[in-house]
């Protein structure tokens, strides 16, 4: 297994979603096929973002696994403190994967220019 990743923003707020496929590709040509598709979904997709578009056609047309959230079989919380490991429920009841996105953010303290 052969595992790709697609980025989307720029240095400071991104998404990525990652791809798996059982052929290795060489990077160019990767890139190359990523271009392909993209030119395809552009400004035609239903997804929330252009990545997911491209994820979701390359799974489709052209033999990828996308390693999407809806795809868990198990999610855990890991915490140095024992007491706070916790498996955390997929059930759609508990868990309603369209009601959030992640977000990753750098933040310096000490930094006071704003």
């Amino acid at each position: 297994m052969y595992f790709y990743e697609l980025h989307e923003g720029d240095d400071d707020i991104f998404s990525d979603v990652l791809l798996v496929h059982e052929e290795q590709f060489a990077p160019e040509d990767f890139f190359e096929l990523v271009q392909a598709v993209r030119r395809q979904v552009q400004g035609s997709y239903e997804d929330d973002t252009l990545i997911e578009a491209i994820a979701n056609e390359l799974e489709q047309e052209h033999g990828f696994t996308f390693v999407s959230d809806a795809r868990l079989s198990a999610s855990v919380h890991v915490a140095a403190d024992e007491a706070e490991n916790r498996l955390i429920s997929l059930d759609d009841e508990q868990l309603e994967r369209d009601d959030y996105r992640s977000l990753f953010a750098e933040f310096d303290a000490d930094d006071r220019s704003n």
